[in-house]
């Protein structure tokens, strides 16, 4: 079997090294030099966008994935009239799309925060007079780790931010005073049958995930696995989402969803039986799907801009290091590793210690 990837990325990687036992040869598309899946397949250097080169990877693959939402929903749209794509191009286009986005959700009875479309300063200007400050102004396509928003807290900070943003379609959202910041990893095969991994708890901070840990019998579990399979069935969808929440007065407003394996589900790669990444690829191939289970207690740290020596991380117990083999750049994620343990108390001393090495090497 070989895959296809748009994108050759760290997620694009790790799915080459889940896919890898199973047999699997990937081919990545990428219009980066440096793709750090590269190593792990063969690289077609193209935009996305570049019709020849889009036909050669269908001409050479059994079938196409994606790993990320930043892809156009038309390279899907195109690839699908030779291979089979998984997800398909409607589920990216809403995706994508913030406000479609919001749209979705609110028809599906899934809670949101206010929101109103902008795409003018006096657009803008309207939808603050509606909705009220603090808001968060956001893109409605390609912002990620912080890019593409701007919170709006006073009057002043209104003033020019649509063109702060680049003049482009925006969508004005409510500030939510959120009690935590969770997501749930989900996956549904082609057969249409759908397991997800416990609720993640995660922190951000300057707009990026810097931790993610594995939750216990979370109480809104139920809610959030609802919410999302409602999602799934509306878009017939196959392979892994994520679907972000924002805790609120003991339910869920949601946040995004992202349309491919995600970050805050790294930690399932050593920390649960089957990770996101062979589940994805179980899914789109239409194998069984794999246990969601958790092996323990588990967390994910990201490394930003830099990883700290390898050796350092290996003296920390039962810690697995991810280096994408990117180069070092501030604000960039270049590696993460995954903790384990038996219990809560320990995962929390090796976190520490992982933290120590991270503010060493900064």
């Amino acid at each position: 079997m070989k895959i296809g990837v748009i994108g050759g990325g760290q997620l694009g990687r790790m799915l080459a090294l889940a896919g890898t036992p199973l047999g699997m040869k990937f081919v990545f598309l990428d219009p980066a030099q440096d793709a750090c899946a590269a190593t792990l397949g063969e690289h077609i250097h193209a935009d996305y966008h570049d019709h020849e080169h889009l036909r050669q990877l269908a001409d050479q693959v059994d079938m196409v994935t994606f790993e990320f939402e930043s892809v156009p929903a038309d390279t899907v749209a195109f690839l699908s009239q030779f291979v089979p794509v998984y997800p398909c191009a409607e589920s990216l286009r809403i995706a994508r799309d913030r406000l479609l986005e919001k749209n979705l959700f609110r028809s599906l009875a899934i809670p949101v925060a206010p929101f109103a479309a902008v795409d003018s300063q006096e657009e803008l200007e309207q939808a603050v007079a509606s909705i009220g400050l603090p808001a968060v102004l956001k893109t409605r396509t390609l912002g990620y780790d912080g890019k593409g928003q701007k919170v709006l807290r006073e009057p002043a900070d209104v003033a020019g931010a649509f063109a702060e943003l680049g003049n482009v379609p925006c969508i004005l959202e409510d500030f939510v005073a959120f009690s935590g910041e969770v997501s749930l990893i989900a996956v549904r095969g082609r057969d249409g049958t759908s397991k997800s991994y416990p609720l993640v708890h995660n922190t951000h901070r300057d707009g990026i995930l810097r931790l993610s840990i594995a939750s216990h019998q979370h109480p809104l579990q139920g809610l959030a696995e609802q919410y999302t399979a409602s999602v799934l069935a509306h878009l017939d969808y196959v392979g892994v989402m994520a679907f972000e929440f924002f805790e609120i007065d003991g339910g869920l407003k949601a946040n995004e969803i992202a349309p491919r394996v995600h970050n805050s589900g790294h930690w399932t790669i050593e920390g649960a039986e089957c990770s996101q990444f062979e589940n994805h690829l179980r899914a789109i191939t239409g194998l069984p799907l794999g246990s969601t289970a958790k092996l323990g207690e588990s967390a994910m740290i990201n490394f930003i801009g830099s990883v700290p020596a390898i050796a350092d991380l290996a003296a920390v117990a039962d810690c697995h290091v991810h280096d994408y083999g990117k180069a070092f750049k501030d604000g960039r994620k270049v590696g993460h590793a995954t903790v384990r343990s038996i219990d809560s108390a320990i995962l929390q001393r090796q976190l520490a210690a992982i933290s120590v090495l991270m503010a060493a090497g900064n």
